[in-house]
């Protein structure tokens, strides 16, 4: 299978599911996570089931030949010019954020008959604030990651032994360009880099004025290293200082709100378990690529337990569930997560197959109260199991879609 055609099926079925409804579809997520490859997958579908080429605009704002369109009356003018009369036209704008006015254009776009709109775009910003109040009830997110475990090892051509085809994931990069580069860990890196510099000053330093990007690197370091561990901006500005790199508890905040806002780090909150009621402090964060992660940390950043919490927290966000990281009483259950099915309560472990560790991971879960889910999931290659209700299950099956916590 072709590299830039990977079949990224769960979003292509969302985009199939809303085409033509009264609803702007906003796809986002990280640089090249496979937001363009996806509208283009999502094109061709229109043209083999009988969309003309014609009733296809489609244009990628971060194209020099495109340059024009940033001004938001050039934009408009020249999609009005390709709309067809009592045909419905598809209208695809990737990285829309570029546009200067945007949210003017989408919503003359959106209240003319025969237009649907796809829209992709690099930073939650751009539906934040009065962006979301113009368009509130209009549109649609889809919300873009990487390459999912699953989607990695597909690529692959077989499903056999996947604790190596694990070690091959995290070790490299859930990119979808990585996979080209996976046996050159050198150009391999050099991308990384490259992608990471890019996300930095096109999304976060150009946005935030940030005059001090070596800060900024710092930051985003340290919270690379600390993935699943309790922080605070206090926290962290507290240790920097200390370290020696002065920063103020503001300045982190800001840096943090970049990184969040351009998909490079997610977000965590705590929740109390018996209290039913959110936390404000402490905080966890998690990277949105491991491979980013080594390429900042090098070596340093090998952690089997966290990186395992790293990659379930994306894959539970993947599925659509909102996540939390639980409290109850003294102890801590990894992740609370809810959808409409109800709540389930997750334990994530490397192994449990020490007598300590296994006891240390059910107590959390033993002192939930109600009769709801509670799964552990481990490396262990073990069958599965039940204690009392509590089910330890294998995280590479659970990731591979072969079995559910729910």
């Amino acid at each position: 299978m072709a590299l830039q055609r990977l079949d990224r099926k769960e979003y292509l079925d969302k985009l199939i599911a809303f085409r033509d409804k009264q609803l702007i579809k906003v796809v986002t997520g990280v640089r090249r996570c496979g937001k363009s490859t996806l509208l283009e997958i999502f094109q061709d579908y229109l043209l083999e089931s009988g969309i003309a080429e014609e009733q296809i605009v489609s244009i990628n704002l971060e194209d020099f030949d495109y340059n024009a369109l940033h001004d938001p009356a050039m934009l408009h003018a020249y999609i009005k010019e390709r709309l067809l009369p009592n045909k419905m036209t598809y209208v695809f704008i990737d990285e829309i954020q570029h546009c200067t006015d945007f949210p003017a254009v989408i919503d003359s776009l959106y209240i003319r008959r025969n237009v649907d709109l796809y829209l992709t775009g690099s930073n939650a910003y751009m539906l934040s604030g009065e962006i979301a109040t113009l368009i509130s009830g209009r549109y649609v997110e889809i919300k873009m990651l990487p390459l999912s475990f699953r989607e990695y090892v597909l690529s692959t051509g077989s499903e056999d032994n996947l604790p190596r085809k694990y070690r091959s994931y995290i070790q490299g990069s859930s990119f979808p360009y990585a996979l080209e580069l996976k046996d050159h860990p050198s150009a391999l890196r050099d991308y990384l880099e490259g992608l990471y510099n890019t996300i930095v000053v096109k999304d976060i330093v150009s946005r935030k004025k940030i005059s001090d990007t070596m800060m900024l690197e710092s930051v985003t370091r340290f919270v690379f290293d600390n993935i699943g561990c309790q922080l605070s901006s206090k926290k962290i500005a507290d240790t920097m200082t200390s370290a020696g790199r002065r920063i103020d508890v503001k300045t982190v905040e800001r840096y943090l709100n970049g990184l969040m806002e351009s998909f490079v780090i997610y977000q965590a909150r705590r929740y109390n378990i018996r209290g039913k009621q959110h936390l404000k402090t402490l905080e966890k964060y998690y990277a949105v690529d491991i491979g980013l992660r080594y390429m900042l940390l090098g070596t340093s950043g090998t952690d089997v337990g966290h990186i395992l919490e790293n990659v379930v927290y994306l894959e539970l966000l993947r599925r659509g569930y909102e996540d939390y990281i639980g409290k109850i009483d003294d102890l801590e259950v990894d992740f609370v997560t809810v959808d409409p099915r109800g709540s389930c309560y997750i334990q994530v472990a490397a192994s449990v197959r020490d007598e300590n560790t296994l006891r240390r991971e059910l107590e959390s879960l033993k002192r939930v109260p109600g009769s709801y889910p509670k799964v552990i999931l481990t490396l262990d290659e073990d069958p599965e199991a039940d204690y009392d209700g509590i089910r330890r299950l294998n995280v590479l099956d659970w990731l591979m879609g072969n079995s559910n916590v729910n």
